[in-house]
């Protein structure tokens, strides 16, 4: 029988679990949602307990449909926040997110360290990243703070469910600003000057390798064997570049799902000196990635058409039979903070040059624009970006012709699809086969089916709406 490698990625509204085969054919594909707790303005939370419900749900459709048995698992999940665990993996409160924003304030510590500390770090501050969150726990949650045994990341604690033992690996690790990017460990000088526990951080491993086997309890609960072998898998990007099959030598990628990313593979680190976009290790040893973030994609989207009582099929209608411009009316889609270039936890949205005369359509069309020039302007940040003649686009939210069509205007750049939607997933499969002995080289992807090539006149049209939004973008920063 085909052996069934299984992926699971856990995301910031849903866990997706795929089937692949050793060669990276897709076999059976699922998804179950989970929901979001937003106790106060700027708090983003989840219970773990919902992440283990609908990862339950995914694999088991997933593993039904794909007909197979399953021989390995790997894993990936969405970066930065915290978990904070007991020792038997209990969660001590819900997970703290990405997109939180409380432990805004916590960022004049890390303002304050020395610059040999800081250095370390390689990477811009955000809130909702690992070392500020944990600030803030030990500052106003200090009895939880005081009885975690572990702060993990969302893949990291589903691995814990797993096989019973706490870990990480780089592609996390790296995204939590307490980690050494150039020497790949633990950033012991940063802990110690913020004053944080050492020993809440889980030991490294390497993604591509075993992580440890399936638990009697988590087999049942998956409807799988136990003693199946677990990886210690990956970072969500990072699965996704293994995902698409994404190599150093590749223009660089757009994924687009919540938030957005630009990224490049890179053979070093290299910090950007102002610091207007990340550097990460990738699931790959030894290699790293730039990533450009777009902190709100379809989280914007789910918004703009919920507020403005709209659904995608009239969305994507009104974004094909409206003139490029959106009329004047500019949307600035910073709903969760800003992400590159600025990286201002406190920019905010807002619709700009709205009239009398507007209307709706108006509105809806500038939420596309507004959403693909964010993408742009983090995208300029990147060298990468201005050398390539062409990008690759792969994620979820990035299926509709029409919608493709508009970043590629506004990009000026040939789209190559990566033909899939599931490349986290994909890449968690693929990592997990690789610990597994099963994958001995990853799949290469063949060409690309659909190229979206830019339209020259729409392209001039978008260039000066684009001026046109950066100027108002600029005006309304903190």
């Amino acid at each position: 029988m085909t052996p069934g490698l299984l992926g699971i990625d856990v995301g910031t509204s849903s866990t997706k679990a795929v089937v692949l085969d050793p060669r990276g054919h897709e076999l059976g594909v699922a998804r179950s949602p989970h929901p979001l707790q937003r106790p106060r303005q700027g708090w983003v939370e989840t219970d773990p307990e919902d992440w283990w419900r609908s990862t339950c749900e995914a694999v088991g459709a997933a593993v039904t449909a794909a007909g197979v048995g399953v021989c390995s698992v790997g894993i990936s999940g969405q970066m930065h926040g915290a978990v904070l665990v007991r020792a038997d993996g209990s969660a001590l409160r819900p997970a703290i997110l990405w997109a939180d924003q409380r432990a805004e304030p916590e960022l004049t510590r890390y303002r304050s360290l020395s610059e040999t500390a800081s250095a370390l770090l390689g990477n811009p501050l955000r809130a909702g990243m690992t070392g500020p969150v944990l600030c803030w726990l030990a500052e106003h949650e200090a009895e939880r703070y005081a009885q975690a045994s572990w702060a993990l990341q969302a893949k990291d604690w589903l691995r814990l469910r797993l096989v019973g033992e706490a870990a990480s690996e780089p592609s996390d690790a790296s995204a939590t600003l307490l980690y050494d990017l150039a020497r790949r460990r633990w950033a012991d000088g940063v802990i110690s000057e913020l004053g944080l526990r050492r020993e809440l951080l889980a030991p490294l491993g390497e993604a591509g390798s075993l992580a440890g086997c399936l638990s009697p309890a988590a087999a049942e609960g998956l409807g799988l064997d136990a003693g199946l072998p677990v990886s210690f898998g990956a970072a969500d990007t990072a699965a996704a570049l293994v995902g698409t099959g994404t190599t150093a030598s590749d223009p660089p990628q757009l994924t687009i799902g919540t938030g957005a990313q630009v990224v490049a593979l890179r053979q070093e680190p290299s910090p950007d000196e102002d610091r207007r976009y990340h550097v990460f290790a990738s699931a790959l040893s030894g290699q790293y990635y730039a990533l450009a973030a777009v902190q709100a994609a379809g989280l914007a989207f789910e918004w703009a058409w919920s507020t403005l009582g709209c659904d995608w099929p009239i969305a994507y209608g009104t974004l094909a039979g409206s003139a490029p411009g959106a009329n004047g009316v500019s949307f600035i889609p910073h709903l969760a903070g800003a992400g590159s270039p600025s990286m201002s936890a406190r920019a905010s949205a807002a619709f700009v040059g709205l009239r009398l005369g507007h209307v709706r359509d108006d509105l809806i069309r500038s939420v596309f624009e507004g959403i693909a020039f964010s993408i742009r302007a983090a995208a300029t940040t990147l060298p990468e970006f201005e050398r390539a003649s062409q990008m690759l686009l792969a994620g979820g939210g990035s299926l509709s012709p029409i919608w493709r069509q508009l970043l590629a205007d506004t990009l000026d750049r040939p789209l190559r699809i990566t033909g899939s939607a599931n490349a986290s997933c994909r890449g968690a499969a693929l990592i997990g086969g690789m610990a597994a002995g099963i994958v001995h080289e990853l799949p290469v992807p063949g060409p690309a089916v659909t190229v979206v090539r830019p339209e020259a006149p729409t392209v001039g049209l978008l260039r000066d709406s684009y001026g046109r939004w950066l100027e108002r973008e600029a005006a309304l920063r903190p």
